[in-house]
Formats: structure tokens, sequence, C-alpha cells
């Protein structure tokens, strides 16, 4: 009637993220997250969050550390550096003090940032080579011109 699977028979999956990991407020985290799925911290965070996903950081949370991750939603405090491949939002009544690398920025006139922001650039030492590509050949136009 009931027929157990043997072991050829049984099929393992993957783990699959089913929503996203959280810190809640009023928890203090200290160290660094990394995660394949979505993080949410309207905790208190001291380190860094690595991440391949979307970062959410609620209006309550507070990020003492860097940020990497696909996309990212800045409502709270975030003190250091944050990479996002894609969009960043800084949302109303967010405080970030630190610099930005972003493919797609969009800030809310009340969010407050203090830092640099750097969008969609190469690495220097590919504008630093065709810099010295182009005085070479400024240096020859000028010479045959003399």
């Amino acid at each position: 009637m009931f027929h157990q699977k043997s072991k050829s028979e049984t099929t393992h999956e993957a783990p699959t993220p089913s929503g996203a990991s959280i810190i809640a407020a009023g928890t203090t985290l200290k160290g660094d997250i990394n995660s394949n799925g979505d993080i949410r911290i309207d905790g208190h965070l001291q380190g860094n969050i690595h991440c391949s996903a979307k970062v959410v950081i609620g209006s309550n949370g507070h990020v003492a550390g860097d940020i990497g991750g696909q996309q990212a939603d800045i409502m709270g405090r975030v003190t250091g550096t944050i990479k996002v491949k894609e969009l960043l939002q800084l949302k109303g009544g967010c405080q970030v003090s630190g610099n930005i690398h972003a493919g797609k920025l969009q800030i809310e006139p009340s969010a407050n940032f203090n830092g640099q922001c750097h969008m969609n650039q190469e690495p220097v030492h590919n504008a630093a080579a065709s810099n010295g590509v182009a005085d070479k050949k400024l240096e020859k136009l000028v010479a045959a011109q003399a």
C-alpha cells in the first residue's frame, strides 16, 4: 500500500530564497553579512553587507559599514560606501555619509547625502591608457605644425 522511496529515487533540491533576510528593529548585529537573497535592515548593523540581490535599509535601520548589491533602497542611516550595480534609491528622510557607486541613482528631495557619487565609470587604468594615447597624438600634431 505505502511504498518507501529508495535512496536513488529521492530528489535533492537546492534551497531557494523564499523571502528577504531581516534584521528586525531593536536588534544589533556586529559582523559582515553575505547573502544571495534580499536583505532588509530595520535594526543596527556594525559591519559590511555583500548581497547579490536587493538591500533595503528601513527608516529605523542604521548601517555602519559598506554595502554592496544589485539594487538598494535606503530609508534609514548609512555610514560607509555603497556600491550598487543597478538602481540605488535614497528615500526621503534617509541620511547617507559616504561615497556612492551606482548604475542609476534616484534621490528624493528630503534625503540627506554627504559624499561623492560615481556612476557608470570605467576603471581608472583604462581612462589613463586612453589619455596617454591622446597625449602622444597631440604631441605629434604640435611637432608637425612647428
